[in-house]
This record gives C-alpha cells, sequence and structure tokens, in this order.
C-alpha cells in the first residue's frame, strides 16, 4: 500500500482507505478455532459499495499449485458487501489471497493491501491447523525487568571477581566494556517486594532477562543452567517469587540462551578439559582462533550444536531438561522467551531452528499447556513464524522500528538498532507501510499475539527517542490498542531515559519519586484499563481508515464491538470517515482522550488536534 506523500509535511494528502476491500483473520472473517488438516473453512472478505467487482475469487495455495475458488456473494447493503469463500486445508499452513475481477483488469487482496498488479505470495492470508498461542496472552500485559536493575531487598551477596559494584543512583555506562559489568546488586526477593508497583500499574505477566550464575549482569553467559544466580536469591527466591506472582493471579516468564552458553559454563570447561567427552559435541570447533564459533563471534559466547542428540535431551526436550525442568514446580515458569531464537541451531549448512522451536514447545505443552514461546529476532520472522514453533516473536520489525521512524525527534543523534545511521523521521504512510510489510508475514493467530514493544533492554528508551512526553502517550496509545500483546521495559512507565540498550538498564529511581514523570505513569495505567474493558482492543481485528503524514486512524473490531483509535503526532487536518460505521440512533463514546467525533448526516468527522491519541466506540 502506498499512500499519501513521504514528505512529513503536514499539508501531505490524506488517504481515507476504508474504501478499499479488506479482509483479516479476525473473527469477523475466519471462525475462530484451530482447524483439522482437510476441513474446509469458510472466508470471508468485506467489499465496500464503491467497487465495481464483476466476480471474487480466492486464489488458494495447494502442495505448492495455486487454485482458484469461486467466492458467493453472502450479503449486501447500501455500503459493502459480504462475499464468502470456501478454503479446503489441504497443507499444515494454507495460504489464499483474493481476486477482485473488474472491469478493465483485476486486483489482488492479501495481507499488505490492494494490488493492481500481479504480487508474490509472501503476504497471503494463512489459515494454519498449528494452536494458537494460549487464551490468557490475549488479555496479558508483559512488564520486562532485568533483574540487576531492578529492586534490591536488603538481603546481603557479595559481588564476585568480574562485577564492579555500582551505587543504585549512578548512571549505567552507555558504552564500553564495564557495561556487562556494572553491578547493582538487585534481586528476585526485591522483585517480590514491588509487586504492588505492578499491580498498581495494570500489568499481569513479568518477563525476566536470565537468572542463571554468569560472568556479567545481563546473564546471556550462563554458566550453569541447573541453579539461579545465588547474587538473586538463588533457586529459594525464583520458587517464592513464582509463589507470589501466582497468588496475584500473575505471570512469570523465563529467558534463555538456547543458541549459546558463556564460556565459564560447565559443558565448556568439560569440553575444553576432554575433546573426547560428550559436552564436547555440545559446541562448534574450527581451527581459526580461539579454536571455537562464538555468538557474533564473540568468544565469551561459545554457540552451541545442536547436531548432538544428547544436548538436545538437556536443554530441550523433555521434562528433565533445562526447558521443561523450570516449567515444572517449586519454579512454576509460565513460558520462556527466548534469545537469539533467529540464530538458535543455524550455523553453515546446519539449519535446526524450525526443529528446535517445535520441540521447545512439545515439551513446555506436555508440562502445562498454557506456557507461551516467545522468539527474539529483530528482522524480518516471518519464515519462522508458521505457528508450530514460536507462539509469538519480539515484534521489533513489525511495530518498533516504524512506529520509532514516525515519532522520532527530528534532531535525534541515535543509531537505529543495527542500521549504521540515525533513526530517520518518516511519515505515517511510511509507517503503516511497515507495518503492514511485515505484518503481512505471519499469520493472524502469530500477529494477535505478538509482543509489541516500545523499546527493551537492548534499546534506546523510547522517552530518549522521541524526546516530547506527549509524544510518549502516542507511542503508548499504539502500543496498547494495535493487534498483539503490549509488552513494557520497568522504567518506561515513569519516564526513564536512555541512549543505548545498556545505558537505557537504568535502576528504578525507587527512592527518588520526585524524578518520576506521572504524566506518563497514568497515561499508562489509563491505556492499560482502556484495553481491559474493551474486547475489540484486545481480540479484534484491524482496518487502516485514515493514513496522513501526521496522524493514523484504524478501526478494532469484533462481532459485538467497534472501536476507532487515531494517534497524532501533531496538528493535522482532520478527516472525515463514513456514518454508518457508528450503530444506528447511538453516539460515539470517547474512551480516552476526551475529544468529540462531530457526527453529520453521512459522516463522522475526526478532529485535526495532536499531538494525542483518541479512542471511541462506535458500536
Amino acid at each position: 500500500m502506498n499512500v499519501g506523500s513521504r514528505s512529513g509535511g503536514s499539508d501531505a494528502p490524506v488517504a481515507h482507505l476504508l474504501d478499499e476491500p479488506h479482509h483479516d483473520g479476525s473473527e469477523v472473517y475466519v471462525p475462530q478455532r484451530t482447524p483439522r488438516l482437510g476441513e474446509v473453512v469458510p472466508v470471508r472478505f468485506r467489499v465496500p459499495a464503491s467497487c465495481a467487482e464483476r466476480a471474487v475469487w480466492v486464489r488458494t495455495v495447494r502442495d505448492a499449485e495455486p487454485r482458484m475458488v469461486p467466492a458467493r456473494l453472502d450479503s449486501r447493503d447500501e455500503h459493502e458487501r459480504w462475499y464468502v469463500a470456501e478454503v479446503p486445508v489441504h497443507n499444515p499452513v494454507t495460504s489464499y489471497r483474493a481476486l477482485l475481477d473488474e472491469p478493465g483488469g483485476y486486483r489482488w487482496l492479501n495481507g499488505r493491501g490492494l494490488h493492481a498488479r500481479d504480487i508474490t505470495d509472501a503476504a497471503d492470508f494463512r489459515l494454519t491447523v498449528h494452536p494458537p498461542a494460549p487464551a490468557w496472552l490475549n488479555d496479558a500485559i508483559v512488564y520486562q525487568i532485568f533483574p540487576d536493575r531492578f529492586s534490591r531487598s536488603g538481603a546481603r551477596h557479595d559481588a564476585p571477581e568480574w562485577a564492579v559494584p555500582t551505587p543504585w543512583d549512578e548512571a549505567p555506562a552507555a558504552h564500553g566494556r564495564s557495561t556487562a559489568v556494572q553491578y547493582y546488586g538487585g534481586d528476585l526477593p526485591g522483585i517480590e517486594q514491588r509487586l504492588d508497583h505492578l499491580e498498581r500499574l495494570g500489568v499481569d505477566t513479568i518477563y525476566l532477562t536470565p537468572i542463571f550464575p554468569a560472568r556479567s549482569v545481563h546473564r546471556y553467559d550462563a554458566s550453569t543452567f541447573d541453579s539461579v544466580d545465588p547474587l538473586l536469591g538463588g533457586d529459594d527466591a525464583l520458587a517464592s517469587l513464582s509463589a507470589a506472582v501466582h497468588a496475584r493471579r500473575m505471570r512469570l516468564i523465563g529467558d534463555i540462551t538456547t543458541n549459546h552458553t558463556g564460556a565459564g559454563h560447565e559443558w565448556f570447561s568439560r569440553a575444553l578439559a576432554d575433546p573426547t567427552s560428550e559436552e564436547a559435541s555440545y559446541y562448534y570447533w574450527q581451527e581459526a582462533e580461539p579454536g571455537y564459533v562464538g555468538w557474533y563471534d564473540i568468544p565469551s559466547l561459545p554457540k552451541l550444536n545442536y547436531r548432538a542428540p544428547s544436548l538436545r535431551r538437556r536443554m530441550i526436550d523433555g521434562p528433565g531438561s533445562v526447558i521443561g525442568r523450570f516449567l515444572r514446580e517449586p519454579f512454576s515458569l509460565d513460558g520462556w522467551r527466548v534469545d537469539v531464537a533467529n540464530m538458535t541451531g543455524r550455523y553453515a549448512a546446519d539449519d535446526f531452528t524450525h526443529a528446535i522451536a517445535r520441540t521447545i514447545r512439545q515439551t513446555m505443552g506436555a508440562i502445562n499447556p498454557d506456557a507461551v514461546l516467545v522468539s527474539e529476532h529483530f528482522h524480518d520472522a516471518g519464515p519462522d513464524l508458521a505457528g508450530d514453533g514460536w507462539n509469538a516473536n519480539m515484534n521489533y520489525a513489525a511495530f518498533t522500528r516504524p512506529l520509532w521512524t514516525w515519532l522520532v525527534d527530528p534532531g535525534t543523534p541515535l543509531d537505529f538498532l543495527g542500521i549504521p545511521t540515525q533513526i530517520p523521521r518518516r511519515d505515517g504512510a511510511a509507517m503503516v507501510d511497515t507495518m503492514r510489510e511485515f505484518g503481512a508475514t505471519v499469520p493472524w493467530q502469530v500477529t494477535a499475539h505478538q509482543w509489541n514493544m516500545l523499546g527493551s533492554h537492548d534499546t534506546p528508551r523510547i522517552r530518549t527517542v522521541v524526546g516530547d512526553p506527549a509524544l510518549v502517550e502516542v507511542a503508548a496509545g499504539l502500543l496498547f490498542t494495535v493487534p498483539g500483546t503490549p509488552v513494557l521495559f520497568a522504567g518506561d512507565e515513569i519516564g526513564v531515559e536512555g541512549t543505548t540498550g545498556e545505558g537505557g538498564r537504568v535502576p528504578m529511581p525507587w527512592g527518588h519519586p520526585e524524578s518520576w514523570d506521572t504524566r506518563t505513569f497514568e497515561a499508562y495505567r489509563a491505556l492499560i484499563r482502556l484495553r481491559r474493558s474493551t474486547r475489540a482492543l484486545r481480540e479484534g481485528g484491524m482496518r487502516w481508515a485514515v493514513v496522513a503524514a501526521d496522524a493514523v486512524a484504524f478501526l478494532r473490531e469484533t462481532h459485538d464491538e467497534r472501536v476507532l483509535v487515531v494517534a497524532a503526532r501533531g496538528p493535522w487536518p482532520g478527516a472525515e470517515i463514513p456514518r454508518h460505521l457508528l450503530s444506528p440512533d447511538a453516539a460515539p463514546e470517547n474512551l480516552y482522550g476526551g475529544a468529540d467525533l462531530t457526527v453529520g448526516a453521512t459522516t463522522l468527522r475526526i478532529p485535526g488536534d495532536g499531538p494525542g491519541v483518541q479512542v471511541w466506540r462506535l458500536a
């Protein structure tokens, strides 16, 4: 979809997208149950009355060969027509898209939008026989905690030899070797003592970055997977935190490196000591220094080799594996986030990533069918998200990055997440194009549960990226209203800043409440309440309605509810949408932002104020 101008100015064209046909995988268009192989699934397409289609066909792909299925006209009124096609689920993942036969040619409709040309299959809609993420993720608000920087319990922990003890109120280094060893002393009992803050904010799921012993504060260089780091309180502290979290009807998710260990890991030590040992088969070896393969060529992170069957048994396969053990009592984790999941099992000619993801999912399902499996993948994760392995991905590509380019402070010097350039400032059309480009490569059941983030422990802070607190609220407004699972990094809710991932790992300023941005905190609380009170924002489909340089608007819809969301980074001309989107004899109900829609005879007028977020219930 190419809409509007790329100039970024408020005088750029406003694109109205509601006059385009639409389909997504939500309940309005597709039955919300997992189909069986061989089943026929009715899929529905909405076509506005302004279109001039002579017929609608659905192109499916069966055993890698396309087939055309006719769609029947199911219903119509003065505003739109609904077509239904019966799609056979012949393969575990069945792709399809619509063809509109029109005077003078045809157009294709896929996940990226409408196209008056031929297109690839990459963005086709998908039906999958693989079960979706657990239902509780529909309602979840996830809170990421970097344990060393969240809260100290007061328990005595002697700093290890590698650590540089650092006062709690001292800012962390943004660059350099010291970033991995600045030790602030946060621990798991400290997190347990702060659960009231999480409940007050409204989050219900805690995601902990790694908790295994290591030689760094980030702990992605584990020295064992058999126990919890004593610096964090050890096994008993994790068991206690888990019990306290679950007593509050919250959930707890761990973080693990299936791709590598630390160079100090007990397996690697045995491998170095005895090249004939079983553990020696767990790693990749080479002639060049240092003699083994490290993740990203970093010697402290030797890469695991999943050609070794015993490694799979110890790490990922079965209840006695590392993955399985921490899902069982007394720890009872509710799932795992897998670090650099896209690289796990991939090296040279080896590519075991999908098999590893499926094995982890099977292990987790046998212990706790409601456990969630989330991958870390910074770029195009589509090929890894068929639905049979990772339930969802940390959604940098389809959410974080495009949102940053729309809201970034124009004068920022910040680098753009691995690209050797500053974060570019782009208009609303570029943001929407990018979101649709990446979002269209995965099944809807994955889109609906992707972990959307404004930032994480690996990125600059959103407050630093956008600068203006008003734009933080706009960013948060999108976080809590687009499809997916909202994830916030501890401290974002109070306006913590940081120019890099390491520099953004700021200790929570519990002793300095005067430093908290209370406006941001209250905005987060209100937006979380809004999401919880509105089923359409948790489970609804999504139709882009208006795209302008400085504002975007979209609809979230279920069978029983329609919500309009408008986000503006600054003043813009405003726009009109069709009056029939509002329920007959009803008035728009403002749910957030306080502005009014003007109801005309045939249109609803969206005000052009900004920056800000407005949300209305229309049906």
